[in-house]
């Protein structure tokens, strides 16, 4: 999506040096090496403008959640557009990839898989949260969100692959998308475990599963799911036409991606079909267990009419009753409301109602 138009960007509240506290990691490439590594004390001006002045150089910022005063200096200095960075100041975002002139806004969410010894009725299995980045021809930036996705490990792995950062910031951007992915593989494995243990205590006897914890695990999976799928669209994008621009060795690239991508939503997908067919399951069976419950009290309460339908018929008082003056009507009722309600009882287990 391109942006058109002119702006201004946004300017900080006062003079000087803005809050640094947000730099995670500051480097300057060239040629893949890096040159500097200011790190949070870093003159971003001055930086950025030697990286503007040679070629096959640029810079890797990294931020998190910096503040809006910070954002704003950032901003300035790489000419990054405003209503970019009101969507960076938004806690929650849609997955999206924008253009604005000849700087690339993306928004993906990272996941992360949260150990848990089982699934209960507030489990939580997935946690998620936001990257933001600004690509540009010589610099990349990264925007944190929480602590799912660190990047202080990829930025130490590709620094031992000049090679590859040689590339220029694209080559950033794809290590950050494939270990995103990756991550997304390694968790679909992880919640793959969580619905076959689910779908073996619904249809086990003795370790019933309620439906307040198919419930969560399907939230959870809701969650993660949020964060994949999206990814599709801004994934093909890169690879494809609409940024024709790119090299082409990267953009095959993100079609790898792409493509181990889609193995993750499509197992996704599968996991949204198995919980529904199990949540069916569940509340078929609990059917079953409430006809079984009223069965068995509708069995017991045709077991107590009988002898309360005779007392009843004694209780009413009447002078002329049969067997009122039998010696032997007392005991001979009593026998036969047992024995009549031993036959009953027989009769209903036999049809499986007791």
């Amino acid at each position: 999506m391109d942006v058109r138009g002119d702006w201004q960007p946004a300017r900080p509240a006062g003079r000087g040096r803005a809050d640094h506290t947000a730099i995670v990691g500051c480097d300057l490439f060239v040629d893949g090496v890096a040159v500097e590594s200011p790190g949070p004390a870093a003159d971003l001006a001055q930086l950025y403008e030697k990286a503007r002045n040679e070629d096959g150089a640029f810079v890797w910022l990294g931020l998190h959640e910096p503040t809006e005063a910070a954002l704003s200096r950032v901003a300035e200095v790489f000419g990054l557009h405003p209503l970019a960075l009101e969507d960076v100041l938004h806690r929650e975002q849609r997955v999206k990839l924008e253009r604005y002139e000849d700087v690339v806004f993306l928004v993906v969410r990272a996941a992360r898989y949260v150990e848990h010894e089982r699934v209960t009725a507030t489990s939580e299995i997935v946690s998620t949260g936001f990257v933001r980045l600004f690509v540009g021809p010589h610099f990349v930036i990264t925007v944190r969100q929480g602590t799912v996705m660190e990047l202080s490990s990829l930025r130490a792995d590709l620094s031992s692959h000049p090679a590859t950062l040689a590339q220029g910031p694209w080559s950033v951007v794809h290590a950050i998308l494939d270990r995103l992915v990756d991550a997304y593989v390694d968790i679909a494995t992880a919640v793959q475990t969580d619905v076959d243990q689910t779908e073996a205590a619904v249809f086990a006897s003795g370790t019933p599963v309620t439906i307040e914890q198919i419930y969560q695990l399907k939230r959870q999976l809701m969650k993660f799911r949020g964060a994949v799928l999206p990814l599709q669209r801004p994934l093909a994008a890169l690879g494809g036409k609409q940024f024709a621009d790119l090299p082409k060795e990267i953009r095959r690239y993100f079609g790898d991606v792409a493509d181990h991508h889609n193995a993750a939503v499509e197992q996704v997908l599968a996991f949204d079909d198995v919980l529904n067919a199990l949540l069916q399951a569940r509340l078929a069976q609990l059917t079953v267990d409430q006809n079984n419950d009223m069965r068995k009290i509708a069995s017991w309460a045709a077991i107590a009419a009988l002898p309360t339908a005779v007392a009843g018929i004694y209780g009413m008082n009447f002078s002329h009753m049969p067997e009122l003056t039998w010696r032997y009507g007392y005991p001979t009722i009593v026998l036969l409301l047992l024995v009549s309600a031993t036959v009953l009882y027989r009769v209903l287990r036999r049809a499986g109602w007791l």
